[in-house]
């Protein structure tokens, strides 16, 4: 086996579920090999570097031997190598900030003004978050 669509890699060492969630991650830009983007039908070979961004964490992989179908979990590190920071496996665990408002019981619906309070509070979390 010469060479394999990155996506269809992707796919065979469970990066992701489907290889169409590979395929649009690919066209998406939530993958690189070897530092530039790229699209599914990229050729992988062995020795290439495989980043893939999936919600927080960035997971980098090493392509160690080329492989066109779906492996078990057991049998993906003779094909890939996960090369992923501890620092980004961390972030898995983050603690997740919850916020909730309190409104008096039989206040009713809110209204316009405390909707707009409450998006402005929303919003002010959402900055403080980046």
């Amino acid at each position: 086996m010469e060479d394999v669509r990155l996506d269809k890699y992707l796919w065979a060492i469970r990066a992701y579920k489907t290889r169409s969630e590979a395929t649009t991650a690919c066209n998406g830009g939530k993958v690189r090999l070897n530092g530039g983007d790229v699209k599914p039908s990229k050729p992988v070979r062995p020795g290439d570097v495989i980043v893939v961004r999936k919600g927080p964490v960035t997971y980098t992989y090493k392509v160690l031997a080329l492989i066109d179908k779906r492996q078990g979990a057991k049998n993906v590190p003779q094909f890939a190598e996960n090369q992923t920071p501890q620092e980004e496996l961390d972030k898995l665990r983050a603690p997740v900030e919850t916020f909730f408002l309190k409104r008096d019981r039989g206040a009713g619906r809110p209204t316009k003004k405390d909707r707009r309070q409450m998006d402005s509070l929303w919003d002010s979390l959402d900055y403080e978050a980046d």
